[in-house]
């Protein structure tokens, strides 16, 4: 009960909540006011940087969300010119984070990590279309147990500075496994192609837990 609770947070978080229990502190000495202020925002940092534990599905036919957050956007598009995918049509799912989310990613399948790829960019709004194209993100090509591929993108946001990737290329992931995360409110798009899509816009997802498409 306490775990669900407290959970543990994230390692990035530990060094932001260190810093704002000492701002807090600091200004207690000054005004209880605005050391009350310094503890709301030392709750809000431990609360962002969560990381609970999620409970897969474990099944190949289905795919589970890479964020919690919303859905913006459920459409069919071209792959991702960076990863040379851009001849070939995939349905793409569009999350959005905002600062209340949990923000820890995870992949939506079991599969091996067949590409890595940073892609420098803006700090657009992340509920913006053209963020999967100008924003700062990260690509995650993932081969599926069937040869397929996967692809999930960490999208920087307005607010989010830091992507940070916890995987290496050719690791092999479990469904649901943690890929990395992202600071600050954000945004994860992921592509796929033959399943059939469970969520609409609008709707509210788990990561790692919420089942997108269905085979």
């Amino acid at each position: 009960m306490l775990e669900k609770i407290f959970s543990k947070i994230h390692s990035e978080g530990y060094k932001f909540l260190a810093i704002s229990i000492i701002i807090t502190i600091f200004l207690y000495f000054f005004s209880t006011f605005l050391g009350l202020i310094g503890l709301v925002l030392s709750i809000w940092i431990y609360y962002f940087f969560r990381d609970p534990e999620r409970i897969s599905i474990n099944d190949e036919n289905y795919l589970t969300s890479p964020a919690d957050g919303e859905v913006l956007m459920v459409h069919e598009v071209d792959g991702p010119k960076e990863l040379g995918l851009e001849d070939k049509k995939f349905t793409k799912i569009s999350i959005f984070m905002n600062v209340f989310d949990c923000h820890v990613n995870r992949t939506p399948c079991e599969g091996k990590i067949s590409e890595i790829l940073y892609k420098p960019g803006k700090f657009l709004n992340a509920s913006l279309d053209k963020a999967s194209e100008d924003n700062e993100r990260n690509y995650y090509k993932i081969t599926n147990n069937h040869g397929e591929e996967v692809i999930v993108v960490q999208i920087a946001g307005l607010i989010a500075r830091r992507i940070v990737c916890e995987s290496s290329k050719d690791q092999q992931l479990q469904q649901g496994e943690r890929i990395g995360m992202i600071r600050f409110g954000s945004r994860a798009d992921v592509y796929f192609k033959n399943y059939q899509t469970l969520v609409k816009v609008g709707q509210k997802t788990i990561a790692g837990e919420t089942l997108l498409a269905k085979r």
